[in-house]
């Protein structure tokens, strides 16, 4: 089956949450709220070395009805994962305490309240159809929808950008992973039709046009079925090593190191692994650049390569990539695709490949062929068609 009929999120999930809502806590919800997965079209673990990303929201979203509560308890559920309702207060929040899916939305919470807000409990549920463990962004999903709720409803008056900065924090003080800005900023920033541009040091946002349809195009998510999880330290590895970098080349962060000047910078460093995370980070904020560059002229189909020249570098580099993702891209790129790359933070999860349209299902069957040979669970692939962020829909 071609990606363009592949599983789509369901329709009307705001109905069922709020049905679910109603049965679990014995009254409607005051609304609901729905926020995006995203994927990232290039510039991957550059975000913390306040460089440059460019994700897109997909359609799969987040989607939890909320009420507010002014006792202190917040009562949390997930028609997504078998267990009762989480009953916590807000009061007894603390950081690393709850490994769990709940610490997302609390960790939210417990952010709003250390700011000084006065968010005094709330009955939660949500259903999600951003896969997990796909790197695509399932958990900012949960913090931004969180977040979104939470400031209409206490009437915060607080920016997209402030909230997205809200969702960052719980995932690394409360849950403990030290990630950038960029998901939670897609999740609550992006707009139809578009990718959106960020400069992760002062959050500038610029929504460049990706109208792939208008030109004959698709950009394929391949979710490789491989579970990764960001807070077994190897993500945190890769941070301690790019920051240990900047220190011995004496910049701020990484993103103040010239591209031109790269090849004499990597010459001043004796560790090789830090050699190596220099030089992504440093080369992929440069395909960001050339990325903008050609979307700017109207070359669209001359960022494939550039998609592949970033997955080089992550899997030789980073070195985050795994056999399924490398022969996701590999078999991609010889099936005609135009370019490929593994997205997200990598060790399992999703690629995105670049294809004609009437070359799409050629590609998705070699794909799938290629997985079936090597003896791999069959990959999910559909569309990543840039979507609408963080928004109340009922």
């Amino acid at each position: 089956m071609g990606a363009q009929q592949a599983e789509q999120p369901a329709a009307g999930p705001e109905q069922q949450v709020r049905d679910g809502f109603e049965k679990l806590y014995g009254a409607a919800p005051e609304g609901v709220w729905a926020a995006p997965g995203r994927v990232n079209l290039i510039g991957e673990y550059t975000d913390f070395n306040e460089g440059f990303v460019m994700p897109l929201a997909l359609p799969h979203t987040a989607v939890a009805a909320f009420s507010r509560r002014d006792d202190g308890v917040l009562r949390l559920h997930s028609a997504d994962i078998e267990g009762p309702v989480v009953e916590l207060h807000v009061d007894e929040l603390a950081p690393l305490t709850n490994t769990s899916w709940a610490a997302y939305p609390a960790g939210v919470v417990w952010v709003l309240r250390e700011a000084g807000h006065a968010v005094t409990g709330a009955d939660i549920h949500l259903a999600s159809t951003v896969p997990t463990g796909a790197g695509l962004s399932s958990s900012a999903a949960l913090e931004v929808v969180t977040a979104l709720a939470l400031n209409d409803l206490f009437e915060l008056g607080l920016t997209r950008p402030e909230l997205a900065r809200i969702s960052q924090r719980a995932e690394n003080d409360f849950v403990g992973v030290p990630c950038g800005i960029m998901d939670q900023t897609a999740s609550a920033c992006a707009t139809e039709g578009h990718a959106l541009h960020l400069d992760c040091r002062d959050l500038s946002i610029r929504q460049i046009p990706f109208d792939l349809p208008a030109q004959g195009l698709q950009l394929l998510v391949v979710d490789s079925r491989v579970k990764h999880a960001l807070g077994d330290g190897a993500y945190a590895e890769r941070r301690e090593g790019c920051e240990e970098g900047a220190r011995q080349l004496g910049v701020p962060f990484l993103r103040d190191l010239p591209y031109e000047d790269l090849d004499a910078a990597l010459a001043r460093l004796s560790d090789e692994r830090v050699r190596r995370y220099v030089r992504h980070v440093v080369s992929d904020d440069h395909r960001v650049d050339e990325v903008i560059a050609l979307l700017d002229a109207g070359d669209v189909r001359a960022i494939g390569p550039v998609l592949t020249a970033g997955h080089t570098s992550l899997r030789d580099d980073l070195r985050i990539s795994c056999p399924e993702l490398d022969l996701v891209v590999a078999t991609a790129n010889e099936a005609g695709a135009l370019g490929a790359r593994m997205t997200g933070g990598g060790f399992g999860g999703s690629a995105v490949v670049l294809v004609e349209t009437a070359d799409a299902d050629t590609v998705t069957k070699a794909v799938e062929e290629a997985f079936a040979a090597a003896g791999y669970t069959a990959p999910r692939l559909f569309l990543a068609v840039p979507s609408e962020g963080a928004r109340r829909v009922v």
